[in-house]
Order: C-alpha cells, then structure tokens, then sequence
C-alpha cells in the first residue's frame, strides 16, 4: 500500500461520482475517480435546463431537446402537454454522457482508475483504504488511502453494502429498456422526435410507466416495475409496436434497479458518505435520477471537504440534511403521487385527464424544470385541489 494519503476517492464514475470528483479537482484537491466502466444504467437520459446551467452541461451533449410530453392513459387517450417558452427536456445519451463527465474530472485534475471496488480497511488513524482490482490487468490490485471516501456506485452499491448495514437499502423497482434506432420517416401520430411519451397502463407496468424517449438517432424505449413476475421485456415489445419502433434496430438493451426513496442515512459516521442511487436518490413517480445524482455528488463533496477541514465526521451528514431541506417536501410528494394514482388503471385514467388542465400543465413543468416546489402561485393550487377532489370523487366529466 502507497503511503500517500488522497483527500478523497470516489467509487464510481457516472454523473454523481463523477461530478463529485470533477468538483473536488476544481478546487485543488487531491481526488481519485473509480470507476469499472462497460455498464450503462437504463435510463430515459432526460435532465432539465436546471441541470443544464446547475452543472455547466455543453449543448453538444444534448442530442435532442423535447419540447412536449404526451400523457397517454390505459384507454389509449392522450393528453399533450407542451412546455412552452419556460424551457426544454435536454436529452442525453449516457453511453456518451458519463465517459465525458469522466474525462472532464480527469481534465480538471483527479486521478481516474479503470476498476472494481473490492472491499475497504477502515484504518487506526481515520483514514480508509479502497481495495480496487484493475480492469486491464487482472492480477494487479489497487490499495488507494483516503481521508474521505464518497460511494456513487449505482442501486447495488458495493460501498454500501460494505460499510453500511446489508438490510439498510432503498425500495426499488426495475427498469429495463431498449435503446433503438430512431426511424427516419415515422408516423407523428405515434411518434415525434421532439416528444416525450410517458404511457400509464397496468399491462405495461402495474405500478410504475413505460416510455418512448427519443435521442436523435437513438431512442430509449422501456418501463420499470416491483411486481414480481411481470414481463418488461414484454411490455416493451408492445411499447415499440405502440410507437411504430418494432422493426427498428435495437442497439443495445439494459436493465438494473431503480431506488425510489432517499435513505435514512448517507454516511457511516467516519468516512464514507454515498451519492446518487447509492443513497437512493431517484425521483418517485418520474424516476428522475440524473440531476439529483450530480446534486447529490456535488453535496457529498462540500461534506467530504468539510469533515476534512473541521476534522468531525459529523459535517458528513450535511449532505443529507442539505437534500432533504431542498427537496425532501417533493419528494414526499411525488411519493405520495405515485402511491395513489399508481395503483390501479382506474385511478390512471383520472390521473391522465388531470394532465390536461393547463395550471396543471404550468405548475408541472415549472416544478419539474426548476426542481421545487411552485408556491407564486395559490389561486392555481386551489383550482387544482378543487379539480383533483372532483376526480376523485367522480364529479368530474371525462372525455
């Protein structure tokens, strides 16, 4: 084992351990990127411009921006709803996407390896060594010492399981999608390249959603469910006979789990503290997980820095804490979205309908766009409850 001592290493390098890293070299500390490369998560690789500006994201990694959604029901009725001039969807592709926000951190100034964590040495002066066998050769294993080590390496973080309790994880649900080739000539009536289609139905998923999001030449077509025994590879076949995608051809398919709540606690009281799906941060109801993961990066690097500077383990559970206060409230929210209108077509069928009141629709976009809650706003709250209620309690008229 070196003797050298790292300010940090980071285990895993998609877009929170990554920009954690990136983060850290920024301002002249001594980091070291982990990560195994070959895995790409599934994932509908859409960030909103928050994120865009938030983490200083190029337009040339945007290989589409999506304009609308369309909301369809287990009926088969749709509902579009256009963002308008507040903002887009920029869409990503994240077999590129990751290896650039990699490359950036190494540009900036982190130390990047090309392996697997193994397991870790919690050491009598406070410190912590990563045990990391190298990709390329097999034989040759790594001993990395760290005053702080951040793990943001995926849902079955090998960090977690390691440092923390086995029982202590996030509930998850599975995705799986397919990445196609975008058709050339498509029918607009089942497929637009600058729409998102999120479909609610129980055949796709009982308790999640399928999607259609196109990446310029590329699309990612797939769904997500906790329900033993349902087939996603099957919903998705119909979710490409749906769009016009069957006879595309399929580059490359990809499934893992997808957590959809926040741990109760992120760092071991010591040294390590976990990012991103390692700590279960994906959004409920949307599975939104990319943004929250470089948010949740670039908090564990001021903690890591913090305990470092201030020599108390305690600063690590800022990163948390700092979450939560930000986000927490929307999360709960979306939780609770999910629970409810989630649980039976019935319900989806109302969901859907509601998409298409336009305070709805605004208040949708804006939170979704600007990643809080949106309070300017109470007459249009108002409206909504009211409407929500008569849905609910079959006042309402649908069409």
């Amino acid at each position: 084992m070196s003797d050298h001592i790292h300010d940090v290493i980071v285990i895993g390098g998609g877009p929170g351990g990554a920009t954690a890293a990136h983060d850290l070299a920024v301002q002249g500390h001594d980091v070291v990127l982990v990560d195994k490369e070959g895995r790409i998560k599934p994932c509908g690789g859409a960030i909103p411009t928050k994120a865009i500006s938030e983490f200083a994201i190029p337009q040339e990694q945007l290989v589409s921006k999506a304009h609308a959604a369309r909301i369809i029901a287990p009926s088969g009725k749709s509902v579009d709803m256009t963002i308008g001039n507040i903002g887009y969807v920029g869409m990503v592709d994240r077999d590129k996407f990751d290896p650039w926000l990699r490359e950036r951190a190494r540009q900036a100034g982190a130390d990047y390896i090309v392996g697997s964590f193994k397991g870790l040495d919690q050491n009598a002066d406070g410190t912590v060594t990563a045990h990391i066998a190298d990709k390329a050769d097999k034989s040759k294993t790594h001993r990395i010492t760290a005053r702080m080590l951040i793990g943001a390496d995926g849902a079955n973080s090998a960090v977690r399981r390691t440092a923390f309790d086995k029982a202590r994880q996030p509930p998850y649900v599975f995705a799986y999608h397919e990445i196609v080739k975008s058709p050339a000539t498509p029918d607009p009536a089942k497929f637009r390249a600058d729409r998102c289609d999120v479909i609610y139905d129980g055949r796709i998923s009982p308790d999640f959603y399928g999607w259609v999001f196109p990446h310029g030449n590329h699309t990612s077509v797939g769904t997500g469910s906790a329900v033993k025994g349902h087939s996603l590879k099957e919903a998705t076949r119909k979710l490409r006979e749906d769009a016009g995608l069957t006879d595309c051809e399929t580059v490359r398919e990809e499934g893992a789990p997808l957590p959809l709540k926040p741990m109760r606690r992120w760092d071991n009281g010591k040294n390590i503290v976990l990012a991103g799906d390692a700590a279960g941060v994906v959004a409920p109801s949307s599975g939104e997980g990319i943004y929250y993961a470089m948010l949740t990066g670039r908090l564990c690097a001021d903690a890591a820095l913090e305990a470092i500077a201030t020599q108390r383990a305690t600063a690590l559970k800022s990163a948390r804490k700092r979450f939560m206060k930000d986000h927490g409230k929307v999360f709960f929210v979306l939780g609770m979205m999910q629970y409810f209108w989630y649980s039976s077509d019935k319900r989806r069928e109302k969901f859907v309908t509601m998409c298409a009141d336009p305070d709805v629709q605004r208040l949708t976009w804006e939170g979704y766009l600007n990643k809080k809650l949106v309070r300017r706003d109470p007459l249009a709250h108002l409206k909504i409850m009211v409407k929500d209620t008569a849905q609910l309690l079959g006042l309402a008229r649908t069409t």
